[in-house]
């Protein structure tokens, strides 16, 4: 008896397939994805436009994810191929530009790392602490927002170059788990502190030789109060201020003048090239036992909203990912 597909067969079949006659495209069928803070700034409208584009209403969201392809006609790209880069939030996603796609060189490793500790979070806190900051042995390093997908691992990297180092996080449970997962020196939960400049002078009565921005307002005026001379910020992002209408202002940023501070910003994208150098280290380091990492795992595609949304609640307790399929 013949078999014949259905509509629905046939659509997701037309999903698997690049369109005839397009050259260097490629099909993901995508695993995993990331809930990455940055996201939420794509939701607004900016004139001139940002470095990455706005949303578009009614058009799929695109973040990073791992993806197995389905289909190619790009020569770097065969099927069966693992990737991480830029996909869709979305089963299957057809790329006709895959730049920012690379191959998944250690499949041993739990695939999932491939959006957090050896994706792009983990390339930024390499990149915004080894590259922007420029640690030495010793020095005292602060960092907010220190249990998320980035600050866990910019923790223990500077620990692992000898530096002290403490976090702040909102709440008890990410505290302890800074303290006695991460090896971190020393951490505060900052709900529970009234005054967030004198909470920085009891971590760090000498002061601040390098502070990892991941916060911003309150945060880093009380940081740059506490900055030791010729301190450096590493300003990666500013999560407190993704959701308000007017941002807040920085009263004491005339403190960068006499405490020769610098403070730099950095897009992770632009340093895509240094990507392999810094998967190599990593993976080394995984192997050794010398970095732990922790996922927050949300299953299914419909939970990805809810998911990012708590990431600006502090739901998450590490990095975000939402698994759309394990295959």
């Amino acid at each position: 008896m013949e078999v014949v597909a259905t509509e629905e067969e046939e659509a997701e079949a037309e999903l698997k397939k690049v369109p005839e006659g397009s050259k260097d495209a490629v099909v993901l069928k995508n695993l995993y994805l990331s809930c990455d803070p940055y996201m939420r700034s794509r939701m607004t409208k900016h004139d001139p436009p940002s470095y990455n584009p706005d949303f578009v209403p009614g058009e799929v969201i695109t973040g990073f994810g791992v993806s197995k392809v389905v289909d190619s006609t790009h020569p770097n790209f065969k099927v069966g191929d693992l990737v991480w880069g830029t996909t869709g939030w979305e089963e299957y996603t057809l790329i006709t530009n895959p730049l920012i796609l690379f191959k998944i060189n250690h499949p041993d490793l739990p695939l999932s790392y491939y959006t957090g500790i050896l994706g792009m979070p983990g390339f930024t806190a390499y990149v915004g602490f080894h590259e922007i900051a420029s640690p030495k042995k010793g020095e005292y390093v602060f960092i907010s927002a220190a249990a998320g997908a980035v600050g866990q691992l910019v923790g223990q990297f500077a620990k692992l170059l000898g530096c002290y180092v403490v976090g702040a996080a909102g709440s008890d449970e990410k505290v302890e788990l800074l303290k006695n997962k991460f090896g971190f020196d020393d951490a505060f939960n900052y709900r529970k502190e009234p005054d967030l400049s004198l909470a920085l002078k009891r971590c760090f009565p000498e002061g601040i030789d390098i502070y990892f921005e991941n916060v911003g307002g309150a945060m880093l005026e009380a940081v740059l109060d506490n900055m030791r001379l010729h301190g450096r910020i590493s300003a990666c992002g500013m999560i407190s201020q993704y959701n308000l209408l007017e941002p807040e202002g920085i009263r004491n940023i005339v403190q960068i003048i006499p405490k020769r501070i610098r403070m730099e910003g950095f897009i992770v994208s632009d340093h895509f090239a240094n990507y392999r150098k810094f998967e190599d280290i990593t993976v080394q380091y995984i192997k050794e036992g010398k970095i732990t990492y922790v996922e927050d795992i949300a299953e299914g595609l419909e939970k990805a909203p809810s998911a990012l949304i708590g990431l600006f609640e502090g739901k998450n307790v590490g990095k975000q990912v939402v698994v759309v399929s394990r295959e």
